[in-house]
Order: C-alpha cells, then sequence, then structure tokens
C-alpha cells in the first residue's frame, strides 16, 4: 500500500446539547446551534437581575428563578443577526404577566456600581417596568440590568487564562462543557434522576467516558480550539429541582461521596469542593478576521488534542 495517505482524526465525543441562559440564574434555552462571538456564546449572561445595591440575585439564595422563563426570537442565533425595535426577549414566570423587554439598543439609565463576584462596573438598567416585574415576583426590590458592552469589559481570571478572554455575567469564564456521561453515572447513585439543568453548561457532549472532561485541556468541537481552564466547583444549586425551585440535599451529598476534592484530587487542600463540568475558553482571535462561519452546532465532533492522565492534574 502507498503511505501517502492521512489518517482522519477520531472524534473523542460530539455535542449532544447547546443551551444558552440570557438572564443570570433563570432558565436556559436549548438550541441546534449558537454564534459564538469573544464572550462566548451570543446572548448568554447578557442580562442579570440585581438588588438596589448593584448585587447579583442568583438562584443561591432566590431559588424561585429557576422558574423564570426566557425566550428570544428564533432569528436570534443566526449569525451576524441584529435586532429591530419590534424584536424582544419575553420573560415568564408563575403568576406573573409576560414582560417583553426589547433588544434593540434604546436610550437606557446606567446603573452604576453592578457587581459579579469580584467585578464592578456599570451597566445599563432595563427600565421601571422590567424593575417592577422582578420585585414584585421575588417579593424584594430588584433591578433587571443588561451588559454595557460598549465601556465595560470583565477579563477572566488571569490566575488561570492567558490572553484576551472576556464574559459577561457568567460566574467567571465563557464556557462550561460537561458530558451525559458524568451525569448518568451520578444519577446511578441518587434515588431519583436528575437532570443536566441543574448544572447549566453551555455545551454538553456525549459519546466519551464519565468524567473524561476533567482532564481535556485542548479540545476541537468543530473547526473552533477550545481550551479546558479549571473544574467547575459546584454550590449549593445543583441541589435546585429546576421545575419546582426546591433545594434537594440529596445531589450535593452523592456529589461530596463521589466527586469531593478528597475523592479525586487527593493532593489538593479543597477536600470539601465538589466538582463537576470543566470551564473551558476558545481561541477566537483565530478567527477574529472572518465575519461568517462562527457557530456551534449540536452534533459536532469533539476531537481531544491535549489532555492530563487525571482529575487530581487538572486545574481547579
Amino acid at each position: 500500500m502507498g503511505g501517502g495517505a492521512s489518517t482522519t482524526p477520531t472524534p473523542s465525543a460530539k455535542v449532544s446539547a447547546i443551551f444558552i441562559y440570557p438572564i443570570k440564574s433563570c432558565r436556559g434555552i436549548s438550541v441546534s446551534h449558537a454564534p459564538l462571538i469573544h464572550t462566548g456564546f451570543r446572548w448568554d449572561r447578557k442580562w442579570m437581575v440585581v438588588n438596589p445595591h448593584g448585587r447579583m440575585y442568583t438562584q443561591r439564595v432566590e431559588p424561585r428563578l429557576a422558574l423564570v422563563e426566557v425566550e428570544l426570537p428564533s432569528e436570534a442565533f443566526l449569525e451576524n443577526w441584529e435586532p429591530t425595535q419590534e424584536s424582544y426577549m419575553v420573560v415568564k414566570a408563575p403568576g406573573m404577566q409576560a414582560l417583553k423587554v426589547c433588544l434593540s439598543k434604546q436610550e437606557q439609565e446606567v446603573a452604576d456600581a453592578v457587581t459579579v463576584w469580584e467585578w464592578t462596573g456599570s451597566a445599563w438598567d432595563e427600565g421601571a417596568e422590567a424593575s417592577q416585574w422582578f420585585s414584585d415576583y421575588l417579593g424584594k426590590p430588584c433591578q433587571l440590568v443588561r451588559f454595557n458592552t460598549a465601556s465595560e469589559v470583565r477579563k477572566v481570571d488571569p490566575d488561570y487564562v492567558k490572553g484576551q478572554h472576556d464574559t459577561l455575567f457568567t460566574d467567571g469564564y465563557p464556557f462550561l462543557l460537561a458530558s451525559q456521561e458524568s451525569l448518568n453515572a451520578l444519577n446511578e447513585h441518587l434515588k431519583e434522576t436528575i437532570s443536566i439543568n441543574r448544572f447549566r453548561p453551555n455545551i454538553l457532549v456525549e459519546g466519551c467516558e464519565p468524567f473524561s472532561e476533567d482532564i481535556w485541556t485542548e479540545i476541537k468541537i468543530s473547526k473552533f480550539s477550545f481550551f479546558g481552564v479549571k473544574l467547575c466547583y459546584r454550590c449549593k444549586m445543583p441541589t435546585i429541582n429546576q421545575g419546582t425551585g426546591i433545594a434537594e440535599p440529596e445531589t450535593n451529598e452523592i456529589l461530596m461521596k463521589t466527586r469531593s476534592g478528597e475523592i479525586i484530587r487527593p493532593n489538593d487542600k479543597n477536600k470539601k469542593k465538589v466538582y463537576f463540568g470543566q470551564y473551558m475558553t476558545w481561541n477566537w482571535t483565530e478567527f477574529s478576521a472572518e465575519r461568517s462561519g462562527k457557530i456551534i452546532e449540536v452534533g459536532d465532533p469533539v476531537y481531544v488534542l491535549r489532555k492530563v492522565s487525571s482529575s487530581a492534574e487538572a486545574a481547579a
């Protein structure tokens, strides 16, 4: 046989679902495809509910946010689509009339000193109607704000990521990736199976070994390079039933027995932290000059280019 044939690499997994969470800590949207921008998926965590001091409300303290549904126009997930005055985000919740938030740029008041963890900056105030809607729903003063991309930049943690990587109102990084097999492995220990929506990933993959995503340091999804940043430390949110907004402690009890630092990272100091999924960035500078084609789709192959040997060696 001739020696000139090149071998096509075999995918290690494929993308089985894509989720975008327009309002931080509210319900996600499952989509068949999503445009990539330098901060992550377009529309992801672009909005956030805050208290009168600009501090974020999340399901950690307001679990009823799990019941807030968010709808965007289907064309919002087309590449290079621009909203008009008639383009709206529609927000729904039990016992509430639907709230419509205009997606096109309008004259908006600025909300100063909006805070996500270590970051503080200005944001756009979505107005009195949106503030009243969330205040009525949660029973306390609220404001809905939109990330001010015109004047604000939120860098990811330079201790974990080198280069030009920004994010919006995420907990810290542009993407969270998990595998269906990891969820299946967890469900084997639970009395009642849970959905992946407890863990709020952006990218769900399938076809790999359970928790193999822990050790991926560089992967390719379709033609796009993604880099593993660090394992995702889980707070109480995986305990919150996303259909009821009620906490069910068993999830974290099982995670503590199977996915604690003590179990998977025995030499690490964070023995009592539990981990599920890995944060990712993507190499957007490689495609910064291209005006189209920056889309991830369900079914895209996932190629593992680099990995470490165990979860204990992964960053966390």
